[in-house]
């Protein structure tokens, strides 16, 4: 699916935005793209899919969305909960868990040997989809992606697409060598990020990882980013509040030329952030 491009003014600049949010209500931005290759899959070669992570993970509401349209069980492991968290009336968690999601709770202590253990003795029909979509066949999606953007024939030279465990940029990198990708770390520090990278393939000169001015807590509320997040929404398109805000600081800061951003989607999870914003008295 095509998405479209909208031009932002942002702090005096002119932006443009690859309107990956708009694919689909839940299966959309990175996500949509990470799992294109299982879309394209006939729906009788897997019967269950599981994963693993946080409660507020983009992914885990794509994967639900995808195997509800598929037909597929979805199984998805995370640390405990408190209450408050499992009886969230909205939020991808929730959304997730309507549409079918399976959640079970591993104690934090087991946590990282079981997450370890997921692909022993696996069935044929039970696909495994590390945390954040971070597989190989998520490379074809943004290959995909990446014809889009040479056809639609933009002329900046610059594109921007923030980071968990790196992915999209790195898969973006390879496929526009002709680019420049920014990205920033939204999980971890730069090194993790490189680390995660390096996992799936060598990491492209053309691929620069803008290193934030401080220490952000992922999924944690910021006066700055929710500044930033009113400024994105006065200029016409909504982002999500954890991971778009922090690359968007690090372009003003740290460039000076016309970008084209992608969309990552995850606006779905805007409406349980904010009321954590509210809730730190930001709002």
């Amino acid at each position: 699916m095509n998405s479209p491009i909208s031009k932002i003014d942002l702090e005096g600049r002119v932006f443009y935005v690859k309107r990956d949010d708009l694919i689909d209500p839940f299966l959309a931005g990175n996500k949509y793209r990470k799992l294109y290759t299982l879309l394209q899959t006939l729906s009788d070669q897997f019967n269950k899919i599981i994963s693993y992570g946080g409660t507020q993970s983009n992914a885990m509401l794509a994967i639900a969305a995808m195997c509800k349209n598929k037909g597929w069980e979805f199984i998805y492991y995370t640390k405990p909960l408190s209450d408050a968290q499992k009886n969230e009336k909205s939020g991808n968690f929730y959304h997730a868990k309507s549409l079918g999601m399976l959640h079970v709770e591993i104690e934090q202590q087991f946590y990282k040997d079981f997450i370890a253990s997921l692909r022993f003795n696996l069935d044929e029909k039970t696909f495994v989809i590390d945390q954040g979509g971070a597989v190989e066949e998520a490379r074809l999606g943004l290959e995909v992606l990446a014809e889009e953007i040479r056809a639609q024939n933009l002329h900046v030279k610059s594109l921007a697409t923030p980071s968990g465990t790196g992915t999209t940029a790195l898969y973006l990198a390879l496929s526009l060598p002709e680019y420049r990708v920014y990205t920033t770390p939204c999980v971890g520090d730069v090194d993790y990020l490189r680390e995660q990278m390096s996992a799936l393939h060598e990491i492209p000169k053309n691929l620069t990882i803008l290193e934030p001015q401080k220490k952000y807590h992922f999924a944690k509320p910021y006066r700055e980013f929710l500044e930033i997040q009113q400024k994105l929404l006065s200029a016409g398109v909504e982002f999500d509040l954890i991971y778009a805000p922090s690359l968007w600081k690090c372009l003003i800061e740290q460039t000076n030329e016309e970008t084209l951003y992608i969309h990552s989607g995850g606006v779905s999870g805007n409406e349980s952030m904010m009321r954590r914003y509210a809730q730190k008295g930001f709002r």
